[in-house]
């Protein structure tokens, strides 16, 4: 996905206006130059460092640090590749301070420490509102590429392998652009593309959420939504367990205890759905179904947040369950709490 996927959505005579009045100081054209490109960096900050708060942060320093160094810029066209450089490097440092962040279903005797864990986010869906000014074709490249099994298979890279490959396979760049964009050299960026795919090739599902959900139609889809929310809100466990594939996984960060399997799924099910009542609402993130939960308070007399759920679909059943303890719900347009 190069520049015609991800296109700068600033005419070039408009931008080379606002890029000299930039230079001249003016904050206001920096912004209206750079603006539109906010919501793509922040994605790919994401799918690099797997926080959405700590791709905030990575955005808000690089426009800054652009700011400040407009100077630097040489003025070849547009202004995108430039701020791709800022962003990944200063995601490479962030992830060389921080390290990755995991799920629990990921964690291995030579990971980190579970008391020092850090969580995968989930990626609420109305930030990618700029991909319906791509092609459809781009567009899912950009949905597939912020899925949570992709972003979660990505943390498994060294950071060079990680920024090498969403520079080539999801934003489109060629590898002597990627090679200046990292100051290294293309065989490097060819070595380290192609170890990346290796490891790849052996995490990811063969079918990408997009292409299961796009397969299975939007009726299909709101009712496998649906069923899913009726037993739950009714407490029937055997119609969840139904609903699942033989391996199917549940985790709960930033709970590190996880269950696998119908009958371990089962005795967990029948201890938190039997003994609670439960509300569900319709939600999205990471392009994929997901709902928000809210358990019953009875001394508030209201339903609060308990987690959003995202599912991991393989056809019409569920592979996988996530459900982020901490979620901000408002974030993903969730109430704060429901009443009866």
């Amino acid at each position: 996905m190069g520049e015609d996927g991800l296109s700068v959505r600033v005419e070039e005579g408009a931008a080379a206006e606002l890029l000299a009045a930039a230079r001249a100081g003016d904050d206001e054209a920096f912004g209206r130059l750079v603006g539109p490109l906010r919501d793509e960096l922040h994605a790919h900050c994401y799918r690099m460092l797997g926080s959405v708060h700590d791709a905030e942060d990575a955005v808000q320093e690089t426009l800054v640090r652009a700011w400040r160094h407009l100077e630097r810029f040489e003025d070849r066209g547009s202004v995108r590749p430039w701020l791709y450089k800022i962003a990944t490097n200063r995601c490479l440092t962030l992830i060389e301070r921080r390290g990755r962040r995991e799920l629990p279903t990921d964690l291995s005797p030579e990971g980190a420490p579970l008391a020092e864990a850090v969580w995968l986010e989930p990626y609420p869906d109305h930030r990618l509102s700029w991909t319906a000014e791509l092609s459809p074709e781009a567009r899912v490249v950009v949905l597939e590429s912020v899925e949570l099994a992709f972003v979660a298979s990505l943390q498994h890279l060294s950071a060079l392998q990680r920024a090498v490959l969403l520079l080539r396979d999801v934003l489109g760049f060629a590898a002597r652009e990627v090679a200046d964009l990292l100051e290294t050299s293309v065989a490097a960026v060819n070595s380290a593309l192609q170890r990346a795919r290796k490891v790849l090739d052996g995490l990811l599902p063969e079918a990408s959420q997009q292409a299961t959900l796009d397969a299975m139609g939007e009726a299909t889809r709101r009712e496998v939504a649906r069923r899913y929310m009726a037993a739950w809100e009714a407490g029937d466990v055997e119609a969840i367990v139904a609903m699942l594939t033989e391996d199917a996984k549940y985790s709960m960060p930033p709970l590190t205890a996880w269950y696998e399997g119908h009958d371990g799924i089962r005795a967990f099910l029948a201890d938190a759905m039997l003994s609670r009542r439960w509300r569900f609402l319709p939600a999205r993130a990471n392009g994929q179904l997901a709902f928000g939960t809210y358990l019953w308070d009875k001394d508030r007399a209201v339903y609060v947040p308990a987690g959003l759920d995202l599912l991991i679909l393989r056809g019409t059943r569920v592979a996988e369950v996530v459900s982020f303890l901490e979620a901000e719900f408002p974030a993903f347009g969730l109430p704060a709490e429901l009443a009866d």
